[in-house]
Parts: C-alpha cells; sequence; structure tokens
C-alpha cells in the first residue's frame, strides 16, 4: 500500500471509530465511548486494523474480539496493551467471527407489525445468528401503557421493554406462529459454550440489563430451539421459501444485516426477491441501507427504519429500546 493510500485508508478508518464513538456508544457505553475515540487517534493501533479487510475493521467486531479473547478492559490503556501484546489473536479471532448481535429485543420493534399481519404466520429470519429474534412469541413485552404476556406463560422469564410512540398500534397478544426457520451465513448454537460467550461479548460492558435479557432468551432457545440453516440471503432465501407451510402467511424479515452486503444491487436484487417470494418483507436496518425507503420516511433519524414491503413504518432503536410510529402511513389488516 503505497503512502498515499495509507493514509487515506487511516483516515476513513479513524472517521469509523469517532462516528461509533459519537452516535452508538455515546449515552450507551461510556467505556466504548472512549476506547472508539482512542482508537481514531492511535496510528498504530489504526495500523493494526488495515491488516484486515474492510469489511472487518468494525469497531463493534474489534471491541467484541477484545472482551472474548482477553477480558474487558480497564481503561484505553489496559486495552492497548492487551491488543499489541496479542495481535495475532484478535486477527485471527476477527477474521473468523462477524457482529451477530443478537439482540432478542428488536423483537419489541418488529411486535406491532407482525401481530397486524393475518394470522397464522411463517417467519424466516436473515441473518438469524442463534435464532432468539425468530421466537417472538415467546417472549413479554413492556410497553408501558400496554403489557402483553407470551403466549405460554410458563415459557418466558424474558420481558422486552419499549417505549413505543403515542400513534404505535399496539397489540394485546403475541402472534400466532405456525412455522419459523432462520438464514445465516455462520449459524451459532445456543448449545455451544463458545457460541454463547461470543453472543454476551457482543453486549455493551455496561449494559448489564441486556446481558441478562440474553441470557434470559438463550434458555429459552434451547427449549424452543428454532432451526437456523447455514446458507447465503443472495443464493439460498429461495430454497428456504419452499420449505415454508403453503396455510401461513410468509414474512420474511432482517434487523441490521444489509449493512453488511457492500453492494448497492445486492442489496436491491435481495429486496425484489423477498418482495416476490414472501407476503411481507419485513426490514428493519439503517436508513443509509435503502436511500429510496429513508427518503419517503421523512426527516432523517437516528437508528433504524422500519419498512414493510418498501413502504416506511417506523424509527426504532437499533437495540430494540423505542419505536416511533409513522402515524399518517396506513396500519395493515
Amino acid at each position: 500500500m503505497q503512502a498515499s493510500e495509507e493514509a487515506f485508508v487511516l483516515a476513513e478508518t479513524a472517521r469509523a471509530y469517532r462516528r461509533f464513538a459519537e452516535v452508538e456508544a455515546r449515552a450507551r457505553s461510556p467505556l466504548y465511548e472512549t476506547l472508539a475515540r482512542h482508537v481514531a487517534d492511535d496510528v498504530e493501533v489504526l495500523r493494526f486494523l488495515l491488516t484486515l479487510p474492510k469489511e472487518k475493521r468494525q469497531p463493534n467486531l474489534l471491541l467484541a474480539a477484545m472482551r472474548y479473547l482477553l477480558g474487558t478492559p480497564v481503561d484505553w490503556g489496559d486495552f492497548r496493551r492487551r491488543l499489541l501484546g496479542d495481535c495475532d489473536a484478535v486477527r485471527r479471532l476477527m477474521l473468523e467471527r462477524s457482529t451477530q448481535t443478537n439482540e432478542p429485543a428488536r423483537c419489541a420493534t418488529l411486535l406491532p407489525v407482525l401481530a397486524q399481519l393475518p394470522q397464522p404466520l411463517a417467519l424466516i429470519e436473515i441473518g438469524a445468528a442463534a435464532g432468539l429474534c425468530l421466537l417472538p412469541d415467546y417472549y413479554g413485552y413492556d410497553y408501558g401503557r400496554v403489557r402483553i404476556p407470551p403466549r405460554s406463560m410458563g415459557m418466558s422469564a424474558a420481558v422486552l421493554p419499549c417505549a413505543a410512540s403515542p400513534g404505535t398500534p399496539l397489540p394485546h397478544a403475541v402472534p400466532r406462529i405456525a412455522w419459523r426457520a432462520g438464514l445465516d451465513l455462520h449459524p451459532l448454537s445456543v448449545f455451544e459454550p463458545q457460541h454463547k460467550a461470543w453472543l454476551e461479548a457482543l453486549v455493551w460492558p455496561e449494559q448489564t440489563e441486556r446481558l441478562e435479557r440474553l441470557r434470559a432468551a438463550i434458555e429459552i432457545a434451547q427449549m424452543a430451539k428454532p432451526r437456523v440453516v447455514e446458507g447465503d440471503l443472495r443464493t439460498d432465501l429461495a430454497r428456504l421459501v419452499g420449505e415454508a407451510p403453503p396455510d401461513a402467511t410468509l414474512v420474511v424479515f432482517h434487523t441490521a444485516v444489509l449493512s453488511y452486503i457492500a453492494s448497492p444491487t445486492d442489496r436491491e436484487t435481495f429486496a425484489s426477491e423477498a418482495s416476490r417470494l414472501a407476503a411481507y418483507w419485513v426490514a428493519n436496518e439503517s436508513p443509509t441501507v435503502f436511500p429510496e425507503i429513508s427518503r419517503r420516511a421523512g426527516p432523517l433519524r437516528k437508528g433504524f427504519l422500519l419498512s414493510v414491503n418498501g413502504a416506511p413504518i417506523a424509527w426504532t432503536d437499533p437495540h430494540g429500546a423505542s419505536l416511533e410510529w409513522i402515524s399518517d402511513l396506513p396500519r395493515f389488516d
């Protein structure tokens, strides 16, 4: 890599870490905010990141890999010392793993849509990781003014809190799900200790309530055993769709997945296929993933944009903590 090219890539990587600190970690994880800011200013650490492919330089992946391998650092000095002392191990793990943040609380932002669709449902989740978001009927929900129990009262120790805007059409019961399956490039198993440890490492260090919910959801998944098959969203969706029962409403959904597909053409091709194959295509992604959908959602907000069949529906918190319904849009029936 030439000096001018290296300087450009170093600056680009530094900007990504500063943005993570300012937009994502601020007010959510003081430790991650501090670490990301220091990474952005440290040429030696940035040069370590340049030994990885671009898609593997992301802050969440580095921070989770460090905690998984070397424990939660005390401060920046501790983090830097551990990283530079064991670069090869951190690099190997970052090349092997991806940020499969299997946050069950995202179900709280999906539920108002899923409950409106013709029941029962057949669910296919893209980028399902360990399948925790394939179990929306196994969790309880607390929207403040509305509380919803799981379908089986004896099943759930996980209650998902979500601050929903006044215009949100909150249901009073979880949806009926007849069939469910997930698709993931590298499925995780809730029965594998290393996979569970990786899922826990992806939860930010100060977010103890998220960690408790994750552990409760893992216990539920160990009983429910959601099926997640290995496959690529660009080539294997139709095969899985063919297994869904014809007498259930087929819903293909995904959260924070398409941003990892670099090609806009590949994203649009997937969107077209999902729309063609499923009765409902539900996307919960960064607003930059589908700019055309975002343009129809009004002023840009922080977080994710939830859409159904290409229509913007709500702004959502990336970890499921809040939901702001776009109230002038029609509801589904």
